[in-house]
């Protein structure tokens, strides 16, 4: 996938590290029109603001390392991501999901949208998913 330095400078990009110092996990949100894809993803990236009336947030770039699976950092990357996105008055979260995220997504509230594929020599395949924030 990629670094979305575009999150970065933003602000809008966490960090779990593990009481050792070791990164547990990371990802973040948007107010950008940019649904997924990192900086050499170029014909992905829309730096346009979102609307809050009526644009959903974008939860982006979430990992969890495997020594961290299944211990609630994902969970709290995305609780938090989702807090912030409400606060800055968005009501609803999408994000473009791979397929070892949905069932994460999917027990967080997230409902399938449309499924895709990457474009590229190698297609990924994906999940555009969305919550109501409220």
């Amino acid at each position: 996938m990629g670094l979305d330095t575009q999150l970065i400078a933003d602000g809008t990009y966490l960090l779990v590290h593990a009481n050792d110092g070791r990164l547990a996990g990371c990802g973040g949100w948007s107010r950008r029109a940019t649904l997924y894809g990192g900086d050499h993803s170029t014909s992905l990236r829309d730096a346009a603001l979102l609307d809050p009336r009526h644009d959903a947030a974008q939860i982006r770039a979430m990992y969890t390392d495997p020594d961290f699976v299944r211990r609630g950092v994902g969970r709290l990357v995305l609780s938090v991501c989702e807090a912030a996105a409400r606060d800055a008055g968005f009501a609803r979260a999408e994000m473009m999901a791979t397929l070892a995220g949905e069932p994460l997504y999917r027990a967080c509230g997230y409902h399938p949208i449309e499924r895709i594929e990457t474009p590229g020599e190698v297609p990924v395949p994906m999940i555009r998913m969305g919550k109501a924030l409220s």
